[in-house]
């Protein structure tokens, strides 16, 4: 028997896998989508260059000094876009291997990609002057990586690619500008663009970090849904599988008292024989609809799927202190449903019920690639075999003593058939019908 403690432990952990396992995947698709966004910057570059050198030639000369300076430019925007097809190409096959980049790669890669407005703003002040470059629009280029570094959903990462923009364009002011005639008032200019540029790295990190953390709790919740629905089966109704993400489940060896309940249809395969295998799939579907939509009414879930029947549980995996009155509620419903959709189809359907009472093992059973809930114990059994007796008796609803004594002065119409035989048990035991 594993403790409870060492249950719960095991159960976070598996959680926890998938949980990481999806967020780094969501991580590596937002920046999948942070290096197509550049790689498509640095092509509208290309085509913006070679625009102006075709349309207005004399500007090429006043900003580049000719068409070397403009060649250089060329050379280190081809230079930025191939590193950046690099970069793509690593993100997709860490996505496909389920696995990170690792964190001094990312640092390293925007420093790389945040020192290109550097060097071309270093060029140009060689072409253009110092005074005009760093006027001109390309320290606004900085911000184009500032907000794409949001992408990347690590407030560390965007405040860094902040911090490099801020201290490379001010390094760069003040080295070229170090012998101007305006002194401190423009170094006091440089300093003040250089910080708002630094807060916005923040700005960007703060965005980013908010990001991340939607991103992991939307993959929290469904990662938790699918593993409970994934358990519990798609026949677990939703309400059901909020109930267990917030209760939490147990993984194994849980011993409680279970209502159980088989449920079988009558003459189904008889009847099966004379129609074609859409016709069977549709009246079985149909009626399994109404039967496991009242048992979400009344707090069971399908536990199996039989062929022509289901096993249903009341008190599992969810604790139920009036599991009995629920299954016997939830029985007598299935009765009227049955005889209202008889009253309206060509093919009438009766079905046998047959609840039983008590302790079980609940718990998640299977090989390690695939689990699901269940209850193991002579309850089980015993409902089983109670099902079967309504073709003995002619009955439709079968219970047991100790859902009769659990009912209580609850039980209404229950009639007593006296002390029977089980197949498979010694003694004969108590059984009452109800109607």
């Amino acid at each position: 028997m594993i403790s409870f403690a060492s249950r719960k432990a095991r159960q976070h952990a598996v959680l926890s896998d998938d949980f990481e396992r999806e967020l780094t995947r969501e991580v590596l698709r937002t920046e999948l989508l942070r290096v197509r966004a550049l790689i498509t910057t640095g092509c509208v570059m290309v085509l913006f260059l070679t625009a102006t050198y075709l349309i207005d030639p004399a500007l090429v000369n006043r900003v580049w000094r000719g068409t070397e300076g403009l060649v250089r430019e060329y050379v280190l925007l081809a230079g930025f876009i191939l590193f950046e097809v690099w970069v793509h190409s690593q993100i997709r096959r860490n996505l496909k291997l389920d696995r990170d980049l690792p964190v001094i790669r990312r640092y390293i890669g925007a420093l790389i990609e945040t020192s290109l407005p550097t060097i071309i703003l270093i060029l140009q002040i060689r072409s253009m002057g110092a005074s005009q470059a760093l006027g001109f629009v390309l320290p606004l280029a900085y911000f184009i990586f500032i907000i794409l570094s949001t992408l990347r959903l690590d407030f560390w990462l965007s405040t860094f690619t902040g911090f490099v923009a801020a201290a490379e364009l001010l390094a760069v002011a003040l080295y070229y500008n170090s012998a101007s005639e305006a002194g401190e008032p423009l170094i006091y200019f440089h300093s003040v663009r250089s910080t708002i540029i630094l807060i916005c790295g923040f700005l960007a990190g703060s965005v980013g970090a908010r990001l991340r953390r939607q991103f992991a709790a939307s993959i929290a919740a469904a990662t938790a849904r699918d593993r409970v629905t994934n358990l519990f089966g798609q026949h677990v109704s939703p309400q059901v599988v909020e109930r267990l993400m917030a209760e939490g489940t147990s993984a194994a060896g849980d011993l409680r008292r279970v209502a159980v309940m088989f449920v079988d249809f009558r003459g189904f395969t008889a009847g099966a024989q004379s129609r074609s295998p859409q016709e069977v799939v549709d009246r079985l579907d149909g009626a399994f609809a109404v039967l496991v939509d009242i048992l979400d009414r009344h707090g069971g879930i399908v536990n199996k799927f039989l062929g022509d029947g289901f096993l249903a549980l009341f008190g599992a995996p969810l604790e139920a202190s009036d599991a009995a009155h629920r299954a016997a509620a939830a029985g007598r419903e299935m009765l009227t449903a049955m005889d209202r959709i008889n009253a309206h189809t060509s093919w009438p359907l009766k079905i046998g019920i047959g609840i039983h009472i008590g302790e079980v093992v609940a718990g998640n059973i299977g090989s390690p690639r695939r689990k699901e809930y269940t209850v193991i114990g002579d309850t089980v059994n015993f409902a089983s075999r109670l099902e079967a007796l309504n073709k003995e008796f002619g009955s439709q609803l079968l219970i047991s003593a100790s859902v009769r004594e659990a009912l209580g002065d609850d039980i209404g119409d229950a009639v007593a058939l006296g002390e029977v035989e089980v197949r498979g048990y010694e003694r004969k035991v108590a059984v009452f019908q109800l109607g």
